[in-house]
């Protein structure tokens, strides 16, 4: 008996351990950490959009698509906040002088931004 083959129907590697071919599977999936928006993201697809949910699943791409998602919305909602607090003119300088202030409008700055991020990519779809 040979130490290996390949099933030409299927293209699956197989390894014999013993008397027995058992199939050579390896997980594609990577193991990234998935941070907050991409928990929320997964949420959104495992209630609205399970068939998308289980096909990932199924092919080992859950975890990098979660990751990459929460990537994007990550740099999206950095990319709001940086460019609305210089809109507005919210500084080092304001934090220095007037604290209370410049702490209510950076609040402000990031409530936006969280529903824009929301809204474009973790729940793209509305939900009624």
């Amino acid at each position: 008996m040979k130490g290996s083959y390949t099933d030409k129907k299927t293209g699956i590697n197989y390894t014999l351990v013993g008397k027995v071919y058992l199939p050579n599977l390896i997980s594609t999936d990577t193991d990234y950490p998935i941070g907050l928006w991409g928990r929320r993201h997964l949420e959104y697809i495992k209630n609205y959009r399970h068939s998308f949910y289980v096909t990932l699943k199924k092919d080992c791409k859950l975890n990098t698509y979660l990751h990459e998602v929460d990537k994007q919305a990550a740099e999206m909602y950095e990319r709001i906040v940086k460019d609305n607090a210089e809109k507005q003119g919210i500084t080092e300088k304001l934090k220095a002088k007037d604290m209370l202030k410049w702490a209510r409008a950076m609040n402000n700055i990031a409530n936006q931004a969280r529903e824009v991020v929301m809204h474009e990519v973790i729940c793209p779809e509305e939900i009624i």
